[in-house]
């Protein structure tokens, strides 16, 4: 009887103290509203604690009391607020959005991801370039910041004052270029919307290797650059950025001419509550550069370009939609030499792009993701060819032939994807896209049309703990041109150790042959190129591996080294040749067997305010002269060029300093010239090997200004001596003026 008393006085002093306990309830979300699942909440300095669901909620009961709630998880910034325990009563705590830290921003990727994920989880090789880096380096173009990336080239044409991109030995055609993940619309090979892409909008720059054809379809072959605007951080602001830069062309500068180069930025953006509009406008002119021209006649041309950007978007608590504008004004200006009569023809390269897109996310629960994109590129190109009257200033139209011209590009693009989390070790993603391609011009063959359809699916497979695999694939029709009818891909990521990573993967790629090359013809006193439409669609077969090591997470000391080895023959390589239905033509044909392959080895290293990226490569391009000379059967299949690449970032955050230095080293790129056919004979030519390298300083003045100076190309290189051509420009440089010395201010206002 006393034992049962005594069970009955313990019960009832049980209920008494539950009865003291509280309960608090809650969200926790992302900066855009999408639920956080994992995340500790805790009440500090006590054993109190909870896990927060997949729906991002939580619960957590404590005795009676006043505390501080901490909230944090790996890779985002921890919070921590003041919380009353009610006894006996449930409180609800408003939403509680956790920001990404600036490592993790860093380190995540989207590009060909299912999921925004850390560099070291992604199946794929991709690398990164933040606003940071691009701010640190004084850059005004997309080609100047990739220009520092390991294994990236351009090349310059200072006639059309174009540049183009190479990427692990490939050319530009090869290379997608994606805005916010949406295609980027170009008449031909050469990749000119990268120079039409505003700097000033970018939030980071993901550059994946090899082929990504499964999901991105033609022309990504060699790899995927995908530009990422800002968006926000999700809540509500008011933010003004405003930016001059000014630069000298060489010694060639004027503040109140063309001389140099002039770059102005202003923008806007505002949030709130789930609302964002932004908008921004650049300037950036040129009045090119003389070099060892006389007269008028400019080595590389002046420029003049506008950049607009509007935004407008909302974000809910499962979903998110936005309309992206941008919109390009440019005008390239070749002037001509003045003659005899005191006249000059002159030719104006003008380009608009009005560039409109939407995109939307819907989550309709933890394990199903449904996105869409849909764009519309109105593009032009227009040649209008003047001559001048020096003597009385008149200008009038040229009349000869093929001096008035414009093509007109219009795509309409969407692409529509679901993602489907099976199970935790199981990840599908299907989807379908439909391009529309219209052109028409005075060389233009007619107005065509061509549509693509695309039905692909990928998946991410963890076999084990250590072992990820994705394989995909794509089937896709043509309306016009043979296009092969299913592309395949396995990438696969191990991880030999805590510190050891492989990935490996093997894929087929593709290109559309481009309008240019179907239907386009292009005759005048120098050329006499006709398109064919006939051609079929090159494809590749591609295989890369890369080895990485990674210094231990909890190390002060942060270092990564990535050994990499690529391997690519190209089948049906469209090139130029000899029509043999008439053999005073020039027209495209499917004749060329093209290979590449390489090495690299690349080591990043953080330690404390140091940042440093070192690395170099060893690339290989096939002697294509084998496929048509059997007699050459000494020549090597390879020829072989080396490249150097150094970045180093130091900061001295008592001043609010930084120092950012780069350089690179580019070998000999050689090639053999054939130079007889009886007996057959060859040459070894080549393109000499050049170093360039800039310096970079940074000054913050408080929290909303810094100034940044320095100079570029310290070198002072400006042409690049060949065996076959003589002196000249490069043809893997972006352009070479010589040294360069810069000067600009950057503003940044945030209300929060």
């Amino acid at each position: 009887m006393k034992l049962f008393f005594t069970w009955i006085l313990l019960l009832s002093v049980a209920h008494l103290v539950a009865a003291q306990d509280g309960e608090i309830k809650g969200r926790i979300l992302a900066q855009d509203n999408a639920p956080l699942d994992g995340v500790n909440v805790t009440l500090k300095n006590t054993k109190y604690g909870s896990l927060s669901t997949s729906e991002g909620k939580y619960a957590l009961s404590a005795p009676a009391g006043n505390y501080t709630l901490i909230v944090s998880i790996l890779g985002r910034n921890e919070k921590s607020q003041q919380v009353e325990i009610i006894s006996g009563k449930v409180t609800n705590i408003d939403d509680i959005q956790l920001m990404e830290s600036a490592i993790s921003l860093g380190d995540a990727v989207i590009t060909g991801q299912f999921e925004k994920q850390s560099l070291r989880n992604s199946v794929f090789q991709v690398r990164t370039i933040d606003s940071e880096r691009i701010q640190q380096r004084g850059a005004t173009s997309i080609q100047s910041v990739l220009n520092t990336e390991l294994g990236i080239r351009f090349s310059n044409d200072p006639i059309l004052g174009t540049t183009d991109i190479q990427l692990m030995g490939m050319s530009g055609q090869n290379v997608k270029i994606l805005l916010d993940g949406v295609p980027m619309v170009d008449r031909g090979g050469t990749r000119e919307s990268l120079g039409q892409i505003d700097i000033n909008i970018i939030e980071r720059i993901e550059i994946v290797e090899g082929p990504m054809s499964v999901i991105y379809g033609s022309d990504a072959l060699a790899g995927v650059i995908n530009v990422i605007t800002k968006k926000g951080d999700g809540g509500d602001n008011l933010s003004i950025n405003a930016r001059i830069q000014e630069e000298t062309i060489n010694k060639e500068y004027n503040a109140f001419t063309k001389d140099g180069a002039h770059n102005a930025s202003l923008g806007a953006a505002w949030q709130k509550s789930g609302f964002r509009v932004s908008g921004n406008i650049s300037r950036n002119n040129s009045g090119g550069w003389q070099g060892e021209l006389t007269g008028r006649a400019k080595t590389f041309l002046p420029k003049d370009q506008m950049l607009f950007t509007s935004v407008v978007g909302y974000t809910g608590k499962n979903w998110k939609a936005w309309y992206q504008f941008n919109g390009t004004d440019e005008t390239i200006k070749l002037l001509g030499n003045v003659n005899a009569a005191n006249s000059a023809g002159d030719k104006d390269y003008i380009t608009k792009r009005w560039f409109h897109q939407a995109q939307g996310e819907y989550r309709l629960n933890e394990k199903l993701d449904f996105s869409g994109a849909l764009s519309f590129t109105d593009y032009s190109r227009r040649t209008l060819s003047t001559n001048i009257d020096l003597n009385t200033g008149r200008r009038t139209l040229a009349l000869d032939a093929a001096a008035q011209d414009k093509s007109i590009f219009t795509t309409t693009f969407f692409r529509g994807i679901a993602k489907y989390k099976v199970s935790p070790n199981v990840f599908l993603l299907p989807g379908i896209e439909i391009n529309n391609n219209n052109s028409s011009g005075q060389r233009i063959k007619g107005s065509p049309t061509i549509n693509e359809y695309a039905f692909f699916v990928s998946s991410e497979l963890k076999i084990t703990p250590a072992i990820k695999l994705s394989p995909g694939l794509r089937f896709l029709k043509n309306s016009v041109y043979d296009a092969p009818p299913v592309i395949p891909a396995l990438n696969a990521k191990i991880s030999l150790s805590k510190a050891f990573d492989l990935r490996m993967g093997y894929a087929r790629g593709f290109r559309s042959p481009a309008l240019r090359e179907l239907y386009f013809d292009f005759h005048d006193a120098s050329h006499s190129i006709n398109g064919n439409v006939n051609l079929k669609a090159e494809y590749s077969d591609s295989f890369n591996s890369f080895l990485v090591w990674n210094s231990p997470e909890h190390s002060k000391t942060r270092f990564t080294s990535t050994l990499g080895a690529f391997y690519n023959i190209f089948h049906d390589r469209i090139d130029t040749a000899l029509d043999p239905n008439d053999l005073t033509q020039t027209t495209y044909l499917n004749i060329s067997l093209f290979k590449t392959t390489g090495f690299s080895l690349e080591n990043k290293l953080h330690w404390k305010n140091l940042q440093a990226t070192v690395g170099g490569n060893y690339v290989g391009t096939y002697n294509v002269i084998l496929e048509d000379e059997e007699g050459l059967t000494d020549l090597p299949e390879f020829v072989w060029s080396p490249e150097v690449n150094t970045n180093l970032v130091y900061s001295f955050p008592k001043i609010g300093t930084s120092i950012n230095f780069f350089y690179k080293f580019t070998g000999k790129k050689p090639a053999y010239l054939l130079t007889g056919t009886d007996p057959v004979s060859a040459t070894l030519t080549q393109i000499n090997s050049y170093h360039i390298a800039d310096l970079t300083i940074t000054k913050n003045f408080g929290k909303y200004l810094n100034i940044i100076a320095g100079s570029k190309n310290l070198f002072n290189t400006t042409s690049i001596r060949s065996t076959t051509v003589g002196e000249g420009h490069d043809a893997t440089g972006p352009g070479f003026s010589g040294r360069s010395y810069f000067l600009g201010l950057n503003i940044h206002w945030s209300k929060n």
